[in-house]
């Protein structure tokens, strides 16, 4: 079975973690079509895992609202452009509060390590090692979240993190193949954002989520609507 989801991020992982991992990605690419019957045996028989870890790969799913619990199974109930949307509207809420509680603390540890995951990001670009850079782009951004220690928006970043982490990695397999250029970018954005927590600066802050997020909404839709440039994307090589 050819995976969708990067292997090297689920070599550590147990078969139940892998096989969530595997099916949300094919859910969100629509590999595995809105409509769909997911029985228990079927995924069992996939995966090549006993039902334990497919039933719990559901019970997460489910609570994702990617699919809808049926006895023995469920039924994929998939993603729509609209809660794609309203996706990246919460995670706008989220990292526009963080920044204003950042504007009030002492960033200095903050900002190095983010100027050092930016180099990271810039290897894994040199390397065309998209998904890597993916990861990479989700963990700067995470980084930036925790930093307040804010035990809400922690939970509320965690429970939106998976679904936004295969978004993000079908996003950016899109930009490498359709404009790799893109990636220098993405990457003076993320040094604008650095930029602006270390000067504190709030019309730099505010430009700098103009910018990052402006982007990412606007420059990959004809991914979310064309099915053919899906597929592609979704088969996308992983460099292992």
């Amino acid at each position: 079975m050819k995976a969708f989801y990067p292997k090297k991020k689920l070599m550590n992982e147990s078969k139940g973690e892998q096989v969530v991992a595997e099916l949300r990605m094919r859910i969100i690419s629509r590999e595995v079509k809105a409509g769909t019957v997911l029985s228990e045996n079927q995924l069992g028989s996939l995966f090549q895992v006993s039902r334990s870890p497919v039933r719990e790969a559901l019970r997460v799913l489910a609570n994702e609202n990617l699919v809808r619990p049926e006895r023995m199974g469920a039924v994929v109930v998939g993603i729509s452009e609209k809660n794609i949307e309203e996706i990246y509207d919460i995670r706008l809420m989220i990292e526009s509060f963080t920044f204003e509680r950042l504007l009030k603390m002492q960033t200095d540890n903050l900002v190095q390590e983010l100027k050092k995951m930016i180099e990271m990001m810039k290897i894994a670009i040199k390397y065309q090692d998209v998904d890597q850079f993916s990861f990479l782009d989700i963990e700067f951004h995470e980084t930036i979240i925790q930093s307040i220690d804010h035990h809400h928006i922690k939970m509320l970043w965690n429970n939106l993190k998976p679904v936004l982490e295969c978004l993000i990695i079908l996003s950016m397999r899109y930009r490498m193949m359709t404009n790799e250029k893109d990636f220098e970018r993405i990457l003076y954005n993320h040094g604008l954002i650095v930029e602006a927590i270390d000067k504190k600066e709030k019309k730099m802050v505010d430009l700098a989520f103009e910018r990052n997020f402006h982007d990412v909404q606007n420059q990959v839709e004809a991914l979310w609507v064309d099915e053919e440039i899906m597929k592609v994307v979704r088969e996308y090589s992983v460099k292992e």
